[in-house]
């Protein structure tokens, strides 16, 4: 059976490194036999003020929010791919995960005490994260924050095993060879992940 992959490229932009790293890792894992499915947040089409999911009311969701959690649904593996904006994700990706990563669909909390199901249990993910900071002087210095965020608070919050995330960077002094590189290694990150 074919694994089915969803890739969210989580940049506002539409062209940008994210995009590209995306078309690698899409490529390779359709090269392996994969089924992929991607969203890009540059596409998307959802009120990013509306309340959160977190908040005393909640905002019916819009048909790209909808169609993103049945990707979700429909997805073996998870993969996010988004540029490193002050230590995390762009508020717009960011407004994506407060909508539409919620109670009743990604977890859900225990009628009593702190304990919650993880609804996503039995799907696994990836991260692929670009950044100006290099990824070592992030680690050293900042303790690696979007990492840890993706992996612990947003996907494995909802049960989601993270097989990696890669940060690449810095992208601002970054030589076209190097760039070559990271696609590279991302295509055949893809091409593992079809297995």
């Amino acid at each position: 059976m074919k694994k089915k992959i969803m890739i969210w490229v989580a940049h506002p932009e539409k062209k940008s490194l994210c995009g590209g790293l995306a078309d690698s890792y899409q490529a390779g894992a359709e090269a392996g036999g994969a089924e992929v499915r991607r969203i890009d947040l540059s596409e998307m089409n959802f009120d990013a003020n509306a309340h959160a999911a977190f908040g005393r009311t909640r905002e019916e969701l819009e048909p790209d929010l909808k169609s993103w959690q049945k990707t979700i649904t429909w997805a073996d593996h998870i993969v996010v791919i988004h540029p490193y904006w002050w230590a995390g994700m762009p508020a717009r990706a960011k407004a994506v995960i407060d909508r539409a990563l919620t109670s009743g669909f990604a977890f859900k909390f225990h009628d009593k005490g702190i304990l919650w199901d993880k609804l996503l249990k039995g799907k696994t993910g990836e991260g692929i994260i670009t950044s100006d900071t290099p990824p070592l002087l992030d680690t050293l210095l900042y303790w690696r924050p979007g990492r840890r965020v993706l992996k612990n608070q947003i996907l494995g919050f909802c049960g989601v095993k993270m097989k990696g995330i890669l940060q690449f960077g810095s992208v601002k002094s970054s030589t076209p060879e190097k760039r070559q590189h990271w696609l590279a290694k991302v295509e055949k990150m893809g091409k593992r992940a079809a297995r």
